[in-house]
Protein backbone atom coordinates (compact mmCIF):
# COMPACT_ATOMS: atom_id res chain seq x y z
CA UNK A 1 0.00 0.00 0.00
CA UNK A 2 1.02 3.29 -0.93
CA UNK A 3 2.02 6.05 1.57
CA UNK A 4 -1.37 8.53 1.85
CA UNK A 5 -3.27 11.53 3.78
CA UNK A 6 -5.84 10.95 5.99
CA UNK A 7 -9.06 13.41 6.38
CA UNK A 8 -11.84 12.73 8.93
CA UNK A 9 -14.25 15.83 8.61
CA UNK A 10 -17.12 16.32 10.76
CA UNK A 11 -19.38 17.88 7.61
CA UNK A 12 -20.39 17.65 4.21
CA UNK A 13 -18.52 21.17 3.80
CA UNK A 14 -15.64 20.08 5.34
CA UNK A 15 -15.22 16.78 3.01
CA UNK A 16 -16.71 18.75 -0.24
CA UNK A 17 -13.42 20.76 0.25
CA UNK A 18 -11.14 18.08 1.09
CA UNK A 19 -12.08 16.19 -2.07
CA UNK A 20 -10.14 19.72 -3.58
CA UNK A 21 -6.85 18.49 -2.75
CA UNK A 22 -5.11 16.55 -5.46
CA UNK A 23 -5.46 12.86 -5.63
CA UNK A 24 -8.38 12.96 -2.68
CA UNK A 25 -10.62 10.11 -2.81
CA UNK A 26 -13.71 9.89 -1.06
CA UNK A 27 -13.86 6.52 1.76
CA UNK A 28 -16.83 5.22 2.74
CA UNK A 29 -17.08 1.70 4.21
CA UNK A 30 -13.69 0.70 2.31
CA UNK A 31 -14.62 -2.23 1.54
CA UNK A 32 -13.75 -2.36 -2.17
CA UNK A 33 -10.99 1.04 -2.10
CA UNK A 34 -8.92 -0.41 1.09
CA UNK A 35 -8.57 -4.16 -1.04
CA UNK A 36 -7.61 -2.42 -3.94
CA UNK A 37 -5.32 0.07 -2.23
CA UNK A 38 -3.26 -3.13 -0.50
CA UNK A 39 -3.15 -4.59 -4.31
CA UNK A 40 -1.48 -1.22 -4.99
CA UNK A 41 -4.24 -0.77 -7.81
CA UNK A 42 -5.19 2.34 -6.31
CA UNK A 43 -2.88 5.23 -5.18
CA UNK A 44 -4.99 8.14 -3.56
CA UNK A 45 -2.70 10.72 -2.26
CA UNK A 46 -5.52 11.67 0.35
CA UNK A 47 -8.44 9.40 1.77
CA UNK A 48 -11.74 11.61 2.85
CA UNK A 49 -13.02 9.80 5.24
CA UNK A 50 -17.10 9.92 4.96
CA UNK A 51 -17.59 8.71 8.53
CA UNK A 52 -18.09 11.31 10.42
CA UNK A 53 -20.52 13.08 8.95
CA UNK A 54 -23.45 12.60 11.25
CA UNK A 55 -25.67 14.17 8.43
CA UNK A 56 -25.07 11.90 5.81
CA UNK A 57 -26.14 8.72 8.08
CA UNK A 58 -29.56 7.13 9.04
CA UNK A 59 -32.95 6.03 7.13
CA UNK A 60 -36.08 8.72 7.43
CA UNK A 61 -39.59 8.21 5.63
CA UNK A 62 -42.13 10.87 4.73
CA UNK A 63 -45.47 9.88 3.27
CA UNK A 64 -44.08 7.15 0.00
CA UNK A 65 -40.54 8.53 -0.03
CA UNK A 66 -37.73 6.62 2.03
CA UNK A 67 -34.38 8.56 2.38
CA UNK A 68 -31.00 6.94 3.13
CA UNK A 69 -27.61 8.83 4.32
CA UNK A 70 -24.89 7.25 1.78
CA UNK A 71 -22.85 6.77 4.78
CA UNK A 72 -25.42 4.54 6.25
CA UNK A 73 -23.45 1.06 6.75
CA UNK A 74 -25.97 -1.98 4.96
CA UNK A 75 -26.93 -3.35 8.28
CA UNK A 76 -28.44 -0.28 9.60
CA UNK A 77 -30.53 -0.21 6.03
CA UNK A 78 -31.31 -3.91 6.83
CA UNK A 79 -32.95 -2.71 10.30
CA UNK A 80 -34.41 0.57 9.90
CA UNK A 81 -35.90 0.00 6.50
CA UNK A 82 -37.18 -3.07 7.69
CA UNK A 83 -41.04 -1.75 8.21
CA UNK A 84 -41.46 0.72 5.35
CA UNK A 85 -39.34 -0.90 2.88
CA UNK A 86 -39.39 -4.78 3.45
CA UNK A 87 -37.76 -5.70 0.33
CA UNK A 88 -34.81 -2.57 0.15
CA UNK A 89 -33.73 -4.36 3.68
CA UNK A 90 -34.47 -7.89 2.83
CA UNK A 91 -31.40 -6.75 0.12
CA UNK A 92 -29.23 -4.68 2.39
CA UNK A 93 -29.26 -7.73 4.94
CA UNK A 94 -28.29 -10.24 2.65
CA UNK A 95 -24.90 -8.37 1.52
CA UNK A 96 -21.57 -9.91 2.18
CA UNK A 97 -20.71 -11.31 5.34
CA UNK A 98 -21.86 -9.26 8.77
CA UNK A 99 -18.89 -7.74 8.79
CA UNK A 100 -19.33 -6.36 5.50
CA UNK A 101 -22.58 -5.24 6.32
CA UNK A 102 -21.11 -3.53 9.50
CA UNK A 103 -18.95 -1.57 7.17
CA UNK A 104 -20.13 -1.44 3.88
CA UNK A 105 -22.15 1.66 2.95
CA UNK A 106 -25.32 2.13 0.53
CA UNK A 107 -22.93 5.13 -1.21
CA UNK A 108 -20.10 3.10 -1.39
CA UNK A 109 -21.79 0.61 -3.18
CA UNK A 110 -23.13 2.99 -5.72
CA UNK A 111 -20.36 4.88 -6.42
CA UNK A 112 -18.28 1.55 -7.02
CA UNK A 113 -21.19 0.14 -9.07
CA UNK A 114 -19.78 -3.41 -8.90
CA UNK A 115 -21.67 -5.36 -12.19
CA UNK A 116 -22.70 -8.19 -9.18
CA UNK A 117 -23.42 -5.27 -6.58
CA UNK A 118 -27.12 -5.51 -4.86
CA UNK A 119 -27.93 -1.95 -4.07
CA UNK A 120 -28.01 -0.66 -8.13
CA UNK A 121 -30.53 -3.42 -8.94
CA UNK A 122 -32.79 -1.63 -5.84
CA UNK A 123 -32.19 1.89 -6.81
CA UNK A 124 -32.65 1.20 -10.34
CA UNK A 125 -36.26 -0.57 -10.25
CA UNK A 126 -37.23 1.78 -7.64
CA UNK A 127 -36.21 4.72 -9.83
CA UNK A 128 -34.96 6.36 -6.82
CA UNK A 129 -33.20 9.62 -6.94
CA UNK A 130 -29.53 9.71 -5.97
CA UNK A 131 -28.47 13.46 -4.32
CA UNK A 132 -24.81 14.13 -4.68
CA UNK A 133 -23.01 17.56 -3.18
CA UNK A 134 -23.33 19.27 -6.64
CA UNK A 135 -26.75 17.85 -7.61
CA UNK A 136 -29.60 15.03 -7.45
CA UNK A 137 -29.18 12.18 -10.35
CA UNK A 138 -31.82 9.93 -11.44
CA UNK A 139 -31.60 5.92 -11.01
CA UNK A 140 -31.65 5.97 -15.02
CA UNK A 141 -29.24 8.89 -15.81
CA UNK A 142 -26.94 7.58 -12.85
CA UNK A 143 -25.50 4.13 -13.84
CA UNK A 144 -23.28 3.92 -17.15
CA UNK A 145 -21.99 1.14 -17.43
CA UNK A 146 -19.34 -1.40 -15.78
CA UNK A 147 -18.12 0.27 -12.75
CA UNK A 148 -18.52 3.83 -14.37
CA UNK A 149 -21.34 6.61 -13.40
CA UNK A 150 -22.62 9.87 -13.95
CA UNK A 151 -20.58 11.24 -10.93
CA UNK A 152 -18.10 13.67 -11.39
CA UNK A 153 -14.72 14.63 -10.00
CA UNK A 154 -15.00 15.29 -6.43
CA UNK A 155 -18.91 15.00 -6.51
CA UNK A 156 -19.85 13.15 -3.51
CA UNK A 157 -23.10 10.89 -2.79
CA UNK A 158 -24.86 12.42 0.35
CA UNK A 159 -27.80 9.78 0.41
CA UNK A 160 -30.36 8.45 -1.66
CA UNK A 161 -34.03 8.63 -1.99
CA UNK A 162 -36.60 5.54 -3.04
CA UNK A 163 -40.07 6.37 -3.83
CA UNK A 164 -41.80 3.24 -1.76
CA UNK A 165 -43.37 1.09 -4.47
CA UNK A 166 -46.91 -1.05 -3.69
CA UNK A 167 -45.41 -4.11 -4.40
CA UNK A 168 -41.41 -4.98 -4.25
CA UNK A 169 -38.96 -7.71 -4.39
CA UNK A 170 -35.54 -9.12 -4.36
CA UNK A 171 -34.43 -12.16 -5.61
CA UNK A 172 -30.69 -12.90 -5.35
CA UNK A 173 -28.73 -15.99 -7.25
CA UNK A 174 -26.06 -16.44 -4.88
CA UNK A 175 -22.34 -17.22 -5.43
CA UNK A 176 -21.16 -18.49 -2.59
CA UNK A 177 -17.69 -18.22 -2.64
CA UNK A 178 -18.18 -14.20 -2.92
CA UNK A 179 -21.53 -13.40 -1.73
CA UNK A 180 -22.51 -11.14 -4.70
CA UNK A 181 -25.05 -11.71 -7.40
CA UNK A 182 -24.28 -13.92 -9.93
CA UNK A 183 -27.78 -12.98 -10.95
CA UNK A 184 -29.99 -11.35 -9.51
CA UNK A 185 -33.86 -9.32 -9.80
CA UNK A 186 -35.27 -6.42 -7.95
CA UNK A 187 -39.08 -5.82 -9.10
CA UNK A 188 -40.85 -2.81 -8.44
CA UNK A 189 -44.31 -2.31 -9.12
CA UNK A 190 -46.33 0.94 -8.30
CA UNK A 191 -49.93 1.11 -9.87
CA UNK A 192 -49.93 -0.80 -13.11
CA UNK A 193 -46.27 0.12 -13.58
CA UNK A 194 -42.93 -2.24 -13.10
CA UNK A 195 -39.68 -1.82 -13.42
CA UNK A 196 -37.06 -4.59 -13.45
CA UNK A 197 -33.41 -4.20 -13.03
CA UNK A 198 -30.95 -7.61 -12.96
CA UNK A 199 -27.77 -7.48 -11.27
CA UNK A 200 -24.78 -10.08 -11.76
CA UNK A 201 -25.46 -10.87 -15.33
CA UNK A 202 -24.46 -8.57 -17.64
CA UNK A 203 -20.92 -6.97 -19.00
CA UNK A 204 -22.34 -3.84 -18.77
CA UNK A 205 -23.52 -3.72 -15.10
CA UNK A 206 -26.76 -3.12 -13.84
CA UNK A 207 -29.56 -2.97 -16.29
CA UNK A 208 -33.69 -2.81 -16.79
CA UNK A 209 -35.25 -5.34 -18.54
CA UNK A 210 -37.34 -3.71 -20.54
CA UNK A 211 -39.27 -7.45 -22.03
CA UNK A 212 -39.89 -8.77 -18.40
CA UNK A 213 -41.39 -4.88 -17.66
CA UNK A 214 -44.08 -4.78 -20.54
CA UNK A 215 -44.65 -8.37 -19.69
CA UNK A 216 -45.71 -8.08 -15.90
CA UNK A 217 -46.96 -4.30 -16.74
CA UNK A 218 -49.63 -5.96 -18.50
CA UNK A 219 -49.66 -9.32 -15.67
CA UNK A 220 -48.16 -9.22 -13.08
CA UNK A 221 -47.77 -12.41 -12.21
CA UNK A 222 -44.47 -15.56 -12.56
CA UNK A 223 -46.47 -16.95 -15.33
CA UNK A 224 -45.77 -13.51 -17.32
CA UNK A 225 -41.73 -14.24 -17.56
CA UNK A 226 -42.55 -17.62 -17.88
CA UNK A 227 -39.85 -18.85 -20.89
CA UNK A 228 -38.25 -15.55 -21.26
CA UNK A 229 -34.62 -14.58 -21.27
CA UNK A 230 -32.39 -11.64 -21.64
CA UNK A 231 -30.15 -11.47 -24.63
CA UNK A 232 -27.17 -13.33 -24.03
CA UNK A 233 -24.60 -11.27 -26.23
CA UNK A 234 -24.39 -9.14 -23.20
CA UNK A 235 -24.07 -11.36 -20.93
CA UNK A 236 -20.98 -12.43 -18.41
CA UNK A 237 -19.82 -15.91 -19.42
CA UNK A 238 -17.38 -17.33 -16.56
CA UNK A 239 -16.30 -20.56 -14.69
CA UNK A 240 -20.01 -19.81 -12.57
CA UNK A 241 -22.27 -19.37 -15.84
CA UNK A 242 -22.04 -19.26 -19.31
CA UNK A 243 -23.63 -16.32 -21.34
CA UNK A 244 -27.16 -18.20 -21.91
CA UNK A 245 -26.86 -19.82 -18.60
CA UNK A 246 -27.02 -16.52 -16.93
CA UNK A 247 -29.57 -15.38 -19.93
CA UNK A 248 -32.18 -17.77 -19.00
CA UNK A 249 -31.81 -16.78 -15.09
CA UNK A 250 -33.03 -13.57 -15.64
CA UNK A 251 -36.08 -14.80 -16.42
CA UNK A 252 -35.83 -17.39 -13.56
CA UNK A 253 -34.84 -14.82 -11.00
CA UNK A 254 -37.60 -12.10 -12.03
CA UNK A 255 -40.23 -14.89 -11.96
CA UNK A 256 -39.51 -15.72 -8.79
CA UNK A 257 -39.31 -11.93 -7.14
CA UNK A 258 -42.37 -11.43 -8.89
CA UNK A 259 -43.82 -14.50 -6.46
CA UNK A 260 -42.10 -13.08 -3.25
CA UNK A 261 -44.09 -9.55 -4.04
CA UNK A 262 -47.34 -10.94 -4.76
CA UNK A 263 -46.73 -13.12 -0.97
Amino acid sequence: MHNFDFVKPSSLAEAVKAMQAEGAQALSGGQTLISTMKQRLAAPAVLVSLTGIAEMKGVSVAGRVMTIGAATPHAVVAKEAAKAYPALAALAGGIGDPAVRSRGTIGGSLANNDPAACYPAGVLASAATIVTSRREIAADDFFQGLFTTALEEGEIITAVRFPIPDRAAYAKFLQPASRFSLTSAFVARTGSAVRVAITGASENGVFRWTEGERALSANFSPQAVKGLKANADDMIGDLHGSKAYRAALVGVMTARAVAMAMA
